[in-house]
């Protein structure tokens, strides 16, 4: 069975990207970065639109309308400002069920979106256009991700009951995408930022698996006093990936080592594009448009690959049984 999917906040397309692995057709997709549309252009389709979501397009009708509305406003790592404008274009999905009448919606946040009043009022619109709804909470690390990044999603269905998908067996550590497979020496995306001056002997004390706290033990003259005023705080800033461990949760900033674990298990320098993609799924043949902090905004804000096959594979299975029944019945 074929079935098509609309793509909102669709970002360089790796939501889409899942659920075109899972067999669904993706018909449209609408992003306000004009780079994440060239990237998604270029990798997933030619069907992106640029523009806002909040400018109800007629783009048509959709078996399933997919939708990762910004997070910022919701997340733990963020400011969690509840007046944040950006908290409020998750109720641009609405009006896009009103127009493209999916049979499912499946909305991605973070966790602390499912509990915030923003997401009541969402849920009340989407129960009275006859929906019904379920959540889940997924880690990606469950999924064939190597990376750890706990994701919620708002199923809204016409089609009855959607169960989430059970966890794959093992999960996939840092070295299978860092280590273990070679990146190829023309590779655009396999770039860095060149650390210099403090930077650069700031790393070069960090120890396998160390932190910004070997740092300071080795050469306090090297840390400014915020460090120390911050003490337990932020322990993960300047700090090396654990190869045996999925990574942690990748931010939009990973090319900047002082804003999380980010920087290579072996060498002196933080995880490439190339690199960052790979915890996020990405396929080696993807290119991902803009200058290197464009990129890395893409990667960073999308839905790691394996989690949106997972998702999606159960979205298609239920429609599948759906339209099997409503054949049956006829």
């Amino acid at each position: 069975m074929a079935f098509s999917i609309g793509d909102l906040f669709a970002g360089a397309g790796l939501f889409s990207e899942g659920f075109r692995q899972a067999g669904f057709l993706p018909r449209f997709a609408v992003e306000l970065d004009a780079e994440a549309v060239k990237s998604y252009r270029r990798n997933v389709g030619p069907n992106a639109v640029h523009g806002s979501v909040t400018d109800v397009l007629n783009l048509g009708t959709v078996d399933v309308l997919i939708a990762g509305p910004p997070c910022q406003g919701f997340s733990t790592l963020g400011r969690r400002d509840p007046l944040d404008a950006r908290n409020d274009l998750c109720f641009a999905v609405l009006p896009w069920a009103d127009g493209a009448k999916p049979k499912v919606i499946v909305i991605e946040n973070v966790p602390p979106f499912l509990k915030s009043g923003h997401w009541q009022r969402l849920a009340r619109g989407l129960r009275r256009r006859g929906y019904k709804i379920f959540t889940w909470e997924l880690e990606a690390a469950d999924f064939g991700t190597p990376q750890l990044r706990r994701r919620a999603f708002t199923i809204a269905s016409k089609i009855g009951i959607i169960s989430p998908p059970a966890p794959v067996s093992e999960r996939i550590s840092c070295a299978h995408a860092l280590l273990n497979e070679p990146i190829a020496e023309n590779d655009l995306m396999h770039r860095w930022p060149t650390l210099q001056g403090v930077s650069a002997q700031r790393v070069a004390l960090v120890p396998a698996n160390g932190d910004k706290r070997d740092i300071q033990k080795a050469a306090p003259e090297l840390c400014p006093p915020s460090w120390q005023r911050i003490g337990c705080q932020a322990t993960d800033v300047w700090g090396r990936i654990d190869p045996d461990e999925p990574a942690n949760t990748l931010r939009c900033t990973f090319l900047n080592p002082s804003k999380g674990r980010y920087l290579h298990p072996t060498e002196n320098r933080t995880i490439s594009l190339r690199e960052g993609a790979r915890l996020q799924g990405i396929p080696d043949d993807w290119l991902i448009d803009g200058r290197p902090y464009q990129v890395a905004r893409q990667i960073g804000n999308g839905v790691p690959i394996p989690l949106a096959r997972a998702v999606a594979k159960q979205i298609y299975a239920a429609l599948s049984a759906f339209e099997t029944a409503d054949s049956l019945a006829a």
